[in-house]
């Protein structure tokens, strides 16, 4: 074993790499130049850790291994052969027959001083050529429907969700960016009605967001939304009745990466609207573009500042950045003439993809009085000073308490208990499946790690014991199961023949016949209930992770953060999981992990920017 090698394990041993990354690097690069070696290694755990390719000038020993282990990391380069400059690097990766240019089928991809695995490097490709030919893409303005869009959206000055259905009426894609209570879902409602009551013939749309709860709520607010419209019970009924999931919506198949549509056989739809975009991953984002009918229309909602998806890309974060460039002069005036609003025209000289945005501005739920609000503009900005002002300023929703001995641990878990007291007491009560799972989201956990007493697994665990402890469970005896009645549990891994997908959270409760079932609430509001042992792979869900909590809300959420600065608490994750409160928000934290939390942005490193600037994206795959 060379030396090389054993130092990449070691680097496995600490956690600063997964065995993956090593077993990839042996593949491509064994018994080959150690230079190769390392950066297959690297290349691989950079999409362990979400980035869609690794810049070559990233490849320097302060950087390897997240700057964490500074020795190990000094070894490892001079095992691999210490080139002392990018150009040394470049020329040492030259000759390696696993790096292409992108025009051969290899495993690694070379391009524009970016790395990246073959299929992060396809998918980017695409998903780059897709908006950058269907921001050309114009879309004529239906007959009369400035009048139309006067009527649903009023007459008056500057109004961002009109602006916004206006983009999306005059472009075959279109991005509505907003914070929570911005109207995305009020916008789309009035859009959707100005589609069909403008449109020459039927037209087929459909909902979808990337998680069960996320659909379940899209489908809860837009006919909320759709309730308060004027609209005839002809109309009413052309509307879709639910959102659906991703997987579902493209066919996804158990234990299989295939999918049911695809460029062969594309979605029969007309008009597709997805709901929290943040959350669409760079192969999920790249797949769905490629199953779009040519002509069909696409609406992204979502929030540009929450987490980025858990596995590879930042895909919404990348195209939201050309907001900040304006609309071009032509489109300003274009929008103008459709709504009414005066719009300074933006940036010169821009990209295409500009054109197809546009970022709601104003909150409708937090107003002057939310501490909520105030607070996550606060995060948002990176601004400590202000987060500091806002909690000292006697907001009555937002509260925070030290989380740094096992006094204020034990007050932690006594406010779980009385968090989940009212809905343990409607379970206790014999009260309908559908209540309870409404119950359940009055109050919630989240945290940002997986493990430890400040993680899922170690909270989830210290919660269900107090709860036992005040009589509000009856948790089995060791060795008798882990079922009991009220134990909720979330999906963790996609099941479509059951019909359940990954962060759908089912509650057991027995039935009629009193024997025990997990029920879950789908999508389009009916009830399922499922046998506890024909389950997929889950976890008890009394606590989860900011990210599992995207795409949905809670009466009162309560942010624990763990006792140590980690690289995972970023501004992003405290802002997603602020903007997780409806009514109140408390934050259990160490004062200096959550400021660094909030100083300290998530990073994805890719390229979708760059290309999407391209007139033509380089390396793009043909389109089909």
């Amino acid at each position: 074993m060379s030396s090389l090698e054993m130092l990449l394990r070691q680097a496995v041993s600490v956690g600063a790499l997964r065995a993956l990354d090593v077993q990839f690097a042996r593949l491509l690069a064994a018994d080959s130049h150690p230079l190769w070696q390392l950066v297959a290694a690297l290349v691989s755990a950079e999409a362990g850790e979400g980035h869609v390719c690794l810049p070559l000038a990233h490849i320097v020993p302060e950087n390897l291994l997240g700057g964490r282990h500074p020795t190990l990391a000094a070894a490892l380069w001079q095992a691999a052969g210490a080139p002392a400059s990018t150009e040394q690097l470049a020329a040492g990766l030259a000759a390696w027959p696993a790096l292409g240019r992108g025009d051969s089928p290899t495993p690694l991809v070379w391009q524009r001083d970016r790395l990246y695995l073959q299929r992060l490097w396809q998918s980017e490709g695409r998903v780059a050529s897709f908006f950058a030919r269907a921001a050309l893409q114009t879309a004529a303005a239906p007959p009369g429907v400035r009048a139309r869009l006067d009527a649903l959206f009023g007459d008056g000055a500057l109004d961002w969700q009109k602006i916004a259905a206006a983009v999306a009426l005059t472009r075959r894609v279109s991005v509505i960016s907003g914070g929570p209570g911005t109207g995305k879902t009020t916008t789309v409602a009035r859009l959707l009605a100005a589609l069909l009551q403008t449109a020459e013939g039927p037209l087929r749309i459909y909902m979808a967001a990337p998680t069960g709860k996320a659909a379940a709520r899209l489908t809860e607010s837009l006919g909320k939304a759709l309730a308060a419209l004027p609209l005839s019970e002809s109309e009413r009924q052309r509307f879709p009745a639910e959102a659906t999931t991703l997987h579902r919506l493209l066919g996804a198949r158990p234990d299989s990466q295939r999918l049911r549509h695809h460029r062969d056989n594309p979605l029969h739809l007309d008009v597709l609207v997805v709901d929290e975009a943040s959350m669409v991953d760079l192969p999920m984002m790249a797949n769905l573009l490629a199953a779009l009918p040519p002509q069909a229309r696409i609406l992204f909602l979502g929030d540009r500042d929450q987490l980025a998806s858990v596995e590879a890309g930042a895909v919404l974060g990348d195209i939201c950045r050309f907001a900040e460039q304006g609309y071009s002069a032509a489109r300003a005036k274009e929008l103008e003439a459709l709504t009414g609003c005066t719009l300074p025209a933006g940036e010169a000289q821009g990209s295409p993809v500009r054109d197809t945005l546009c970022l709601l501005r104003h909150s409708y739920r937090f107003d002057a009085g939310s501490g909520i609000g105030q607070l996550a503009q606060a995060v948002n900005r990176g601004d400590s000073a202000r987060v500091n002002q806002v909690f000292d300023a006697g907001f009555d929703d937002i509260a925070r308490f030290p989380l740094s001995d096992s006094e204020q641990y034990q007050r932690l878990l006594h406010a779980a208990v009385a968090g989940y007291r009212p809905f343990l007491q409607q379970v206790a009560a014999g009260a309908p499946p559908q209540a309870v799972l409404s119950s359940f989201n009055d109050f919630r956990l989240l945290c940002a790690l997986r493990e430890g007493p400040f993680g899922v697994s170690g909270l989830n665990e210290r919660v269900e014991l107090s709860l036992h402890q005040q009589r509000l469970i009856s948790r089995p005896a060791e060795g008798r199961g882990r079922w009991y009645v009220g134990r909720p549990v979330m999906i963790a891994r996609n099941d479509s023949a059951l019909g359940l997908y990954n962060g759908d959270i089912g509650i057991a409760l027995p039935d009629a016949e009193n024997a025990l079932k997990v029920w879950f609430l789908l999508p389009d509001g009916t009830l399922k209930a499922v046998q506890p042992s024909r389950l997929p792979p889950h976890d008890t869900a009394w606590v989860m992770t900011v990210h599992k909590s995207q795409g949905s809300e809670f009466s009162h959420t309560v942010l624990v953060m763990p006792n140590k600065s980690l690289p995972v608490l970023t501004r992003e994750l405290v802002y997603t999981a602020i903007t997780r409160a409806r009514q109140r928000l408390t934050l259990y934290s160490d004062p200096r992990v959550f400021e660094r939390a909030v100083a300290q942005r998530t990073v994805r490193r890719s390229g979708l920017a760059e290309r999407l600037n391209d007139e033509a994206p380089i390396g793009a795959p043909p389109e089909h």
